[in-house]
């Protein structure tokens, strides 16, 4: 059978159709040849969240946001999802939106509960959430910090705006003059660190001189230390320690009265008996004194002795 230009044209026209069909859907990222499993999730707000965007699973693109609209009259967000994988997504898990970094929008990752074994069919709803971003959290430490800084320049406002009060034409003369003088104490203080340095280097001689003679004494003074802790003053302290208590044991004994300087220095009756003894002994040696033939007496023709005449109680004068 003999095919007729007619139905060459019609057989291309209708290719061309079919071609122009399937080149559109897929410049809108949808294949016609491939098979796609459609899942929908609802949101608050899907601020940062474009059309086409990749929607992965443990890392992996899976597939795609293919359409936002309006769910019903709360304001909740409706995302269809196109996933083209084989991996089982069960029906419960979560589709969580989130920002995958500073530069683009934000994407969808799926979290599979792996307990679950009920799969999710095409038209299944999985249940959505919200990750905060980097941008986010940033925003949020910087709202506090942006509070307290709009604090501190208007309190620095108002302190400027009560200095200017406070300050009138005279304190300002006067706060220009008060800086004036301290930029030239500073130059005074320049020129005497500068004389001072002219000192030090003029007198550096001695002082390399007083510096060596402070070594000296230090190595001295090390002698003189190796010297002491040789000495074993340890030993001496215990020594004299020693001595010292045998001392106050002698002055305890002394105040106790015991052994004879004790006696000597307690008892009464050896000290009046010495007393007496002493007194007796001065009367002795004033009659020696007064009448010495009566203790020495020499005589060639045998003279009598004269009798004796106890001496008077009274000191010779």
């Amino acid at each position: 059978m003999e095919i007729t230009r007619e139905i060459k044209t019609g057989i291309l026209a209708i290719a061309s159709i079919l071609l122009f069909i399937w080149g559109y859907s897929f410049l809108k990222g949808k294949d016609l040849l491939t098979n796609y499993t459609t899942l929908y999730v609802e949101y608050n707000t899907v601020e940062g969240l474009g059309k086409s965007a990749a929607v992965t699973l443990n890392g992996l693109n899976i597939g795609k946001v293919n359409g936002i609209k309006f769910s019903d009259n709360t304001g909740k967000l409706l995302v269809e999802l196109q996933i083209k994988s084989d991996f089982p997504i069960s029906k419960s898990s979560i589709a969580t939106m989130y920002d995958p970094g500073l530069i683009g929008g934000k994407q969808i990752m799926i979290v599979p509960n792996y307990s679950d074994k009920s799969v999710a069919k095409s038209g299944d709803k999985l249940q959505g959430n919200i990750k905060q971003g980097l941008t986010d959290l940033v925003g949020e430490k910087l709202a506090p910090l942006q509070m307290k800084l709009d604090k501190v320049l208007l309190d620095a406002d108002q302190l400027i705006t009560g200095l200017n009060n406070i300050l009138d034409k005279k304190s300002q003369q006067d706060l220009k003059k008060s800086l004036a003088e301290l930029s030239e104490t500073m130059v005074q203080v320049h020129k005497a660190s500068e004389s001072m340095n002219g000192v030090i280097d003029n007198n550096k001689t001695n002082i390399n001189g007083i510096v060596s003679d402070f070594h000296k004494v230090s190595y001295n003074f090390s002698k003189i230390s190796d010297s002491l802790n040789k000495a074993d003053l340890g030993k001496t302290v215990k020594n004299l320690q020693t001595t010292l208590q045998k001392v106050d044991l002698m002055l305890s004994d002394l105040n106790a009265g015991k052994g004879t300087a004790g006696k000597m220095m307690k008892d009464e009756t050896l000290y009046n008996n010495l007393t007496q003894t002493s007194k007796e002994l001065e009367l002795l040696l004033q009659d020696v004194r007064l009448n010495p033939t009566r203790y020495v007496n020499v005589s060639l023709f045998g003279k009598k002795n004269k009798p004796y005449v106890a001496p008077s109680n009274s000191s010779p004068k």
